[in-house]
């Protein structure tokens, strides 16, 4: 029962995320206003980091299983990406590339914050 409620609030949480999507003329996906609403509704002590804890860690800890579907997707798709290829490959790269380096950034941001209280 403590999971579904937990998972009820994630849920929640990105349906709202789903609304903002519809409401704001910006070009974010709907996922990205969902993890903005978590993190400020959890920094704000909004809800509890108690509260979504086990669900969101049993989340993280299946994720290379949510990516089936998608890598099912992408070889069902190969005609298509086969011709574009290379520049697919160069864009993923330096994607992940600058996605990383962004999350080092932050991370030692906040851990220097951390230690300055």
């Amino acid at each position: 029962m403590k999971f579904m409620l937990q998972l009820s609030i994630i849920l929640g949480i990105s349906l709202l995320g789903e609304v903002v999507h519809a409401l704001v003329p910006l070009p974010f996906p709907a996922s990205i206003y969902g993890l903005v609403l978590m993190l400020l509704a959890l920094c704000t002590g909004l809800i509890p980091l108690s509260r979504v804890k086990e669900t969101g860690k049993f989340l993280v800890e299946i994720m290379p299983l949510l990516f089936i579907p998608l890598t099912v997707g992408m070889m069902d798709s190969w005609p298509v990406l086969q011709s574009i290829l290379l520049p697919f490959a160069a864009i993923v790269l330096l994607s992940t590339v600058v996605v990383m380096a962004v999350s080092g950034r932050v991370t030692q941001w906040a851990i220097r914050k951390g230690e300055r209280r």
